[in-house]
């Protein structure tokens, strides 16, 4: 019991394991390993395979880390998706950014996707690095202000989306590469500054 709010608060890792991706809203190609906190997808032929976490937010401020531990493939978006967002479709696609359900970065190209169609590149400067394996990616979801913004390192990327509905989205990811793994770790409220 924390003395100063008068409720208790479970520990960063109990939270993050609550945040965990979720064994029941995921394709069918992958599997969530042990620890939670990573999923493996498996080698499937022209399937494009995604997960949503356990738990989505509908107000608030919430970060969350991102990384692969294995190739990217052609395609590997880090995202945002409703429950009504697609977790599995044929070939090779950005699953997430697909619909209007989901919002996506591509890390290999460096597009912003939603509804199906590109929304620029991101980040917005010249020659924006790639991805390399293995970096994490911090997620920034500010429900009060409806915007999605991303961190590399320490480095503030930006706001890749604005005017996100009030509805309840759900930390996401979507990879192509057989055998690649993605670790999602949620960190609770963004420190500013």
């Amino acid at each position: 019991m924390e003395a100063m709010t008068g409720f208790y608060l479970p520990p960063p890792s109990v939270r993050a394991f609550h945040h965990a991706f979720s064994t029941n809203d995921c394709s069918r190609n992958v599997y969530i390993k042990k620890n939670g906190f990573t999923l493996h997808r498996n080698p499937i032929a022209q399937s494009t395979d995604g997960a949503r976490t356990k738990i989505g937010f509908s107000e608030g401020r919430h970060a969350w880390e991102v990384w692969w531990e294995g190739p990217l493939g052609t395609v590997a978006v880090i995202g945002i998706a409703t429950k009504r967002a697609a977790m599995q479709c044929q070939g090779y696609v950005a699953l997430l950014g697909s619909d209007d359900q989901s919002w996506g970065w591509n890390l290999v190209d460096n597009n912003l996707l939603h509804n199906g169609e590109v929304n620029g590149s991101f980040p917005q400067c010249n020659n924006a690095p790639k991805y390399q394996i293995g970096e994490r990616i911090r997620v920034i979801l500010d429900m009060e202000d409806k915007t999605l913004a991303f961190e590399r390192g320490y480095e503030f990327l930006g706001v890749a989306f604005r005017g996100l509905p009030k509805v309840c989205l759900y930390p996401a990811v979507s990879a192509v590469y057989g055998n690649t793994e993605v670790t999602l770790v949620y960190l609770g409220k963004p420190l500013d500054g």
